[in-house]
């Protein structure tokens, strides 16, 4: 694989049983690159360490006084030379083409995981992780995948090397050979020590990461209740244990590279003084000591791989063991996974909406709106309805423990087909989540309304039914300053971040009309905006609808008021069905949703309904 070929047609399926296995995974998929990479290594370093030889031959010449011996130490030298600049330059672009298709292919699995689950992501994993999984982690990763062929090459350098002064020269030889596979394996105790200290800085950096991501999230929020000190001084605290990790980490790898330096030391002083006593008994030319000398003096470059490829291990690990936490979420344990509905040849089924565990049905073609007094409790059962089980679980979402471990609820069924065992486009085709904090990409409005849909609703029907005759003035305003006055070629920035709350609110909306799925289901649509125009959207959105499942999670009387059918929810089950006025007047639960009664208040209607049905009961027996 080439840069030039990226993206990958398939990224596949990756080993997420643990970080190690992963690693490994990765660099199977990578063998061609890693065999070139070696390749041009192999290269790179026989011609180093060569050139000590070629030294060698031109010092002996030249106190032999042998002109030809001088040219042909010379001209190896020379070809050394070429060997050394034409496989580091190779080595250099293999090994970056790997380490960039490497982060390239975890990033593809990611954005696949990120689009198999949705929002759901979020709930299961913290933002915060995803971030730092997605950028970081993926850094080193790479950075591992990398450095992997050059360490391999490095340590059958070495070998190399040391089998030819054993050759070369026995008496100095067997010197280096024994002292080299002890430096390389040296700073071996202390490698576990360093990969926990690595381990604890790169958790620290994750929460420190996580903890910043939701408090730029929440910036609004802090700032009307005056809570930015409290966090800010969170993030002090936090960021303030990172450097005290990364210190005590840089300690140790400072330690691990000084034995690194004084051993290699101690071994060149040792060549050096026997290899001198060895010369002056006659045992060892000049040319053959300043041979192994500079061979020695060479094997410091090679031997300082065994250190990168410790600190990249040690790096790439716990990030590893985040990317696979991260991949091995499942939209369900029986999913077909990315598969399309087109390969598989399945068709999105049609029919009522039906969840098992809550009781709730929405019949097919109908505006059906839900009550939930737990607005989280919506937002799981929403997810649920689009084909994303939830759990019960209250756990961490960064813990180790995920929610995949925990017992999934039924799947939904859409015409009696199970949305968990469609193929994920098949699933997302027949039914459309909006939630309640929808994201506006940045780019034109044209652009935001460049969706897959069905082609049966105009993205002008689409901004009248969800009112956004002011957005469009506005945008076209903002238009007219630079271009030619058109609102849907204005420009709209990251997350919509220069409309008001509601107008991001309604364009969203319009953006899921667009669509036109067989079902959409939709959490606080109009939470956002007034009465006046809260009470049109829902007319807009009932009348273009028509004939299409809309399910609508509100507790808005203007939105209930425009159903075909309300559901109340109590404690995650169905309690009550009905039409808004009735429900109004015969459910005081609902009613305590919807107008916001006190719970004492709803004691007393509850009480009193008790006290009404047995009167009726017992004049129905005395009659």
């Amino acid at each position: 694989m080439q840069i030039r070929d990226l993206p990958y047609p398939d990224p596949g399926v990756p080993d997420v049983r643990s970080g190690p296995r992963f690693l490994l995974w990765l660099g199977r998929n990578q063998l061609g690159g890693q065999l070139k990479s070696m390749s041009w290594g192999l290269l790179h370093q026989c011609g180093v360490a060569g050139l000590p030889l070629g030294v060698g031959l031109a010092v002996q010449a030249v106190v032999d006084g042998s002109g030809s011996g001088l040219a042909l130490a010379a001209g190896l030298i020379a070809l050394l030379g070429v060997a050394v600049v034409v496989g580091d330059t190779m080595l250099h672009r293999t090994a970056v083409t790997n380490w960039i298709t490497a982060a390239a292919r975890v990033q593809q699995l990611l954005a696949r995981k990120t689009a198999e689950l949705g929002s759901a992501l979020t709930r299961r994993v913290a933002a915060g992780e995803v971030v730092a999984v997605s950028t970081g982690d993926v850094e080193k990763i790479g950075w591992f995948v990398e450095a992997l062929s050059r360490f391999a090459a490095a340590a059958v350098a070495l070998v190399v090397v040391c089998t030819g002064l054993l050759i070369y020269q026995p008496a100095l030889g067997i010197v280096v050979a024994i002292g080299v596979p002890v430096l390389a394996l040296a700073v071996l105790p202390l490698l576990p020590a360093a990969t926990r200290r690595a381990d604890t800085q790169r958790e620290l950096a994750g929460k420190a990461t996580e903890l910043a991501s939701d408090t730029v999230a929440g910036l609004r929020v802090l700032r009307g209740i005056g809570g930015e000190e409290l966090f800010l001084g969170r993030y002090r605290r936090a960021s303030q244990e990172v450097r005290q990790a990364a210190v005590r980490s840089a300690r140790m790898w400072s330690l691990i590279s000084a034995i690194q330096v004084l051993l290699p030391g101690l071994l060149l002083i040792t060549v050096v003084l026997y290899g001198a006593k060895l010369t002056l008994d006659g045992k060892v030319t000049v040319g053959e000591l300043v041979t192994v000398y500079s061979a020695v003096t060479l094997l410091l470059y090679p031997l300082g791989h065994f250190e990168e490829i410790a600190m990249a291990y040690s790096f790439s690990r716990p990030s590893a063991k985040r990317a696979a936490r991260v991949l091995s979420l499942e939209r369900t344990a029986s999913a077909t996974g990315g598969e399309s509905g087109a390969e598989s040849g399945v068709m999105a089924p049609s029919g009522d909406l039906y969840d098992p565990a809550s009781g709730l049905l929405a019949p097919a073609g109908r505006f059906t709106a839900v009550v939930c007094g737990d607005p989280d409790v919506a937002g799981r059962l929403a997810e649920r309805l689009g084909g994303h089980p939830t759990t019960d679980t209250t756990a961490d979402a960064t813990a180790e423990t995920t929610a995949d471990t925990d017992e999934k609820s039924p799947s939904v069924l859409l015409g009696g087909v199970a949305l968990d065992e469609l193929p994920l486009s098949a699933a997302r085709t027949a039914v459309l989540v909006q939630d309640k904090d929808p994201v506006l990409l940045s780019g034109t409005l044209s652009d935001l309304f460049d969706v897959p849909a069905s082609g049966k609703v105009a993205a002008a029907n689409a901004l009248d039914a969800a009112q956004c005759d002011d957005v469009l003035a506005a945008l076209a305003q903002a238009s007219a300053d630079d271009g030619d006055g058109d609102p849907m070629r204005t420009r709209i920035t990251e997350r919509g971040r220069s409309l008001s709350g509601g107008q991001r609110q309604r364009l969203a909306l319009a953006r899921s009309l667009v669509t036109d799925p067989q079902v959409l289901v939709l959490d606080e649509p109009t939470s956002a905006v007034d009465s006046h125009t809260e009470a049109r959207v829902a007319a807009g959105v009932k009348k273009l609808r028509t004939g299409r499942t809309t399910v609508v999670f509100a507790s808005s009387p203007l939105l209930l008021d425009q159903a075909d059918r309300v559901v109340l929810v109590h404690d995650g089950e169905v309690a009550a069905v009905g039409v808004h006025r009735e429900l109004l007047h015969s459910e005081p639960r609902y009613r305590a949703v919807v107008t916001r009664e006190t719970e004492e208040e709803i004691a007393r209607a509850l009480a009193l309904q008790e006290h009404l049905q047995e009167e009726l009961q017992e004049i129905e027996e005395s009659a």
